[in-house]
Order: structure tokens, then sequence, then C-alpha cells
């Protein structure tokens, strides 16, 4: 069954069609969501991937249930990028943030967070979301960057609280850049791991594949677009030209879909993200 849907999904986004109907079903598990992404490292993608998980969350009625967004985790600069390429890219992961929330609405409750700027906030205010965890109420985490600030927070919060702490990562490189917790530390906190394949199968797609967003007379869908746009022409790596990514947004996809409770979308694709977001818009 597995393999049958992601071969299926292949031949959607290599031949360019969507079916004419597609099965999405917003039912996400019990608990609240926090996200931990990068954008700060030599990859950009981060860009469209907040872009795209913020707009899902609020197209799918589930803002409300983010209790943490915090971005430019990884807190010791890259020698791949420079020390004013970086701080760009802070200042494009925090407009990310607030202009996809002003613009998509539902986040007033949010204050996103610049870890490697606002580390003790970061900390803190992610180990008091891990402490009011519970068997009825636990916290997925969507580890979109190095696991750092998530090693971090969990030392900060109470021990009998991590049994309730989820942690969905879909892709080793987030897993094992870590420059203060290896991800095999993580998994001794007593968390349950929750991983699913490599989301830039389907999500890191040629350009073209997002022309509905770029012509679209809506300025929320034409943010979106413009956010992974910013990622494409970005100077310092080489691999995100000719692609619009939001890989990492997949994650927010299979949460949303059900995670591992009720049966989530494990790979999901750009039509099926086009078309929450449009249904949600054209309401």
């Amino acid at each position: 069954m597995q393999f049958n849907r992601l071969f299926f999904a292949v031949l959607v986004i290599n031949l360019g069609w969507a079916p004419v109907a597609v099965a999405q079903v917003i039912n996400p598990p019990a608990g609240r969501i926090a996200v931990v992404a990068d954008g700060n490292s030599p990859d950009p993608d981060d860009l469209g991937g907040t872009a795209v998980s913020l707009a899902l969350l609020q197209s799918a009625g589930l803002a409300d249930r983010l209790v943490h967004y915090s971005h430019s985790c990884d807190i010791v600069k890259s020698n791949r990028i420079s020390a004013e390429a970086e701080k760009e890219r802070h200042e494009m992961m925090a407009l990310t943030c607030i202009g996809t929330a002003r613009r998509w609405g539902g986040f007033e409750h949010i204050n996103f967070l610049d870890v490697k700027w606002e580390l003790d906030k970061a900390i803190t205010d992610l180990a008091q979301a891990i402490n009011a965890s519970s068997a009825d109420d636990p916290l997925w985490i969507v580890e979109a960057g190095e696991p750092d600030l998530i090693g971090f927070a969990l030392d900060a919060s109470l021990q009998e609280k991590h049994q309730f702490v989820k942690v969905i990562t879909h892709h080793p490189a987030n897993d094992q850049t870590g420059d203060f917790y290896e991800w095999e530390k993580i998994l001794t906190y007593d968390i349950e791991e929750v991983r699913i394949p490599d989301q830039n199968l389907l999500l890191k797609v040629d350009e073209e594949h997002w022309d509905w967003a770029k012509n679209h007379p809506d300025d929320r869908i034409q943010w979106i677009w413009l956010m992974g746009k910013m990622a494409e022409i970005d100077n310092i790596v080489k691999f995100q030209k000719g692609k619009w990514d939001c890989s990492d947004a997949g994650m927010i996809y299979y949460w949303i879909t059900g995670a591992n409770v009720n049966g989530g979308e494990i790979q999901s694709a750009v039509y099926g993200i086009k078309k929450m977001l449009l249904e949600f818009v054209e309401k």
C-alpha cells in the first residue's frame, strides 16, 4: 500500500498533472504542535517551508494549536556561509514568519523566536510547551532544523513530561548536524521518534510546479510563492537553482492529515498542499 501510494505520487509530480479529486482529510492527532526550523544555515529551503507550514496550519483551522515556532536554530555558524549572508538569512526568516502570519492570520498568540539570537527565550518557550504536555495533550515537535534547541529544551523541562513529547523528523541531515546534541542523545530522553520518508522527493520540485501560486490573484498565495522564490535566487548554495522547495512543510501536512495516529499522508506532494491552500482562500 505504501509503495503504491509513493509510486502514484512520483507519477503525479513527474508528469506534471494532478488527479481530478484528491482524497484529503484534516484529521490531526490530539495535542499541540511546535516547529523548530533553521534557515540561517547554507540551505535556504526553510523560507518556503516556513511560509507553507504556517499557511497550511491556518488553512486547516489548526493555527491555535501551534504553541512554539522558532527559526535560525543553527547555533554555530557554518564556514559555508559568510557572516553577512547569515545575518541576511536571519532577517529573511523573520520576514517569512511575520509576513506569512500577518497575511494568513491566526498566529497572534505566537512569538516567532530566533534561536541563535534569542537562545534563552527559545529554550524557555519550548520547555514550557513540553511541561504543559500530558497523555491527552501531547506535544508534537517538528524537527525542521538541527536538534540542538530540542535537546536544550528537554534538559530544561520536567523529565516526567518527556513521555508525552513526539518529535517528527524526515531527513538525517537535520538529525546529524547538531553542534551540542546528536540525534541519539535526543532519543535517550524518552521522547517518541516519529520518522517519515524524505520529503524532498515530492516537495523539492521544478519551479513551474508552483506557477499556479505565482500567477494567483490572491496576494496570500503570491506571498507563499515569493518566499520560495527568495530561496531559489539565494546565491549561497547552487542546489536550489531552478527548484521550489518546501520539503519541511511535508511534516506539517503529515500531522494535519493524521500523523502516525490517524494515518497521515507520509509523502505529501505539491498538489495536496495546493488543494488545501486554495480551498481556504476561495472560501
